[in-house]
């Protein structure tokens, strides 16, 4: 009996996946390892039998293909991109039985980062086959889910402005450089209630929600935030101008949020927010539109992900 005869079914064993049906849905303007061909043939070496495959160009055209593969049974879902790719993958997939597995071909990778999945796409292939999976929570922002966070005015503002070109060369940095150069962050009157109570009733410059820690730009935001708790961390600045703002992003990256003194954190599981004003609201790094009302509220367990063991 030849040495390959006896060990190849304990080697297949050993590697075989613990899924059915797997679906990518892949952003094909990311890049991550060797590509997407370095995808599939990891995959099918893996002993992925049967592979459902969906390309996208942009990112808010995922959803329709994510809800393809949900209609056809899959148990899981590699999504390849970035946040946005993420996000709206995680609001077709939002009460479904199908688990994510997150493949980080984005800028900022933030939700990716901040459950400690690398941007190494063998082990984010493993991790997705093989790993813990774990029932995490997510926002809703006025009817979509959202994974890392949300927010409306400056953080508004600052995303939208930003220049594409210049997030791909400097990723964090860009946000605020962007912010600080060219968008003013004013104030308009903002009322807050948190869980039926009112919380906050004065001038604003920008809402964040925070559904993990850290949030766009690679801001430590929310300190205490886990996306397992059934809560939304929520934030309010007063900051205003350059200055304001200058002091209020230094602090969040030297210190806890809540030390600023234009800053203030709460938690809660559904909030209500009018503006005197339209502000640009944004899911996961990417805008929407204006409105002065918003709805939020915390989705407990509402999308499986696969994540990394926890060290030991």
């Amino acid at each position: 009996m030849s040495t390959s005869t006896a060990t190849s079914p304990d080697t297949r064993d050993a590697t075989a996946p613990k899924v059915g049906t797997v679906a990518v849905v892949a952003h094909r303007k990311k890049t991550l390892g060797g590509g997407l061909d370095e995808l599939r043939a990891t995959l099918v070496a893996a002993g992925v039998e049967r592979l459902l495959w969906y390309e996208v160009p942009k990112s808010r055209k995922a959803p329709k293909k994510a809800r393809a593969a949900l209609k056809k049974g899959v148990d899981l879902v590699f999504v390849w991109g970035g946040d946005g790719m993420v996000q709206r993958c995680a609001d077709a997939m939002a009460g479904g039985d199908a688990a994510m597995a997150i493949l980080p071909a984005g800028t900022a990778n933030l939700f990716a980062t901040n459950l400690g999945i690398p941007a190494d796409l063998a082990e984010a292939v493993r991790i997705g086959l093989h790993g813990r999976r774990r029932t995490l929570d997510l926002g809703k922002l006025n009817g979509e889910h959202f994974a890392v966070m949300a927010g409306a005015g400056f953080d508004g503002d600052l995303i939208r402005e930003a220049d594409r070109k210049l997030k791909g060369k400097l990723g964090r940095v860009a946000y605020v450089w962007t912010g600080l150069r060219h968008v003013r962050g004013e104030c308009v009157r903002t009322r807050i209630r948190v869980d039926g109570a009112d919380w906050f009733d004065g001038e604003a410059s920008c809402v964040l929600f925070g559904n993990v820690g850290t949030i766009t730009g690679g801001v430590p935001a929310f300190d205490d935030a886990r996306p397992d708790d059934g809560a939304l961390e929520i934030g309010v600045s007063t900051a205003s101008g350059a200055i304001d703002w200058a002091r209020t992003l230094g602090r969040m990256a030297t210190g806890r949020s809540e030390d600023s003194p234009f800053v203030r954190i709460t938690r809660g599981r559904k909030v209500t927010v009018r503006f005197a004003a339209p502000k640009t609201y944004e899911l996961d790094g990417g805008a929407r539109t204006t409105a002065t009302k918003l709805k939020v509220k915390v989705v407990p367990g509402a999308l499986t992900v696969c994540c990394p063991e926890p060290e030991a």
